[in-house]
């Protein structure tokens, strides 16, 4: 299983503790996917991400729902590479 997490550039300059929320999802749990295709939007600091497949496969598990907040280095889904 691969993670699927934003990015650590999306973190930079980001005080500990402070954590994004997934906006929305794009894809759903079984989507095939392909790598670098856009999976969620997140939103850091008021600021938009755009969180993409970080390899070709199958959407596992989706663990952080729309409307919930995760931490830096969260996975928020799992991908069956």
């Amino acid at each position: 299983m691969t993670p699927v997490t934003l990015t650590d550039e999306a973190w930079e300059d980001v005080d500990p503790g402070v954590e994004a929320l997934v906006d929305k999802w794009l894809v759903q749990e079984g989507d095939a996917v392909e790598v670098g295709q856009p999976l969620a939007n997140a939103v850091l600091l008021k600021t938009n991400f755009e969180i993409t497949a970080p390899a070709t496969g199958t959407i596992a598990k989706i663990l952080v729902q729309t409307g919930e907040t995760f931490a830096r280095g969260t996975p928020i889904a799992t991908l069956l590479a």
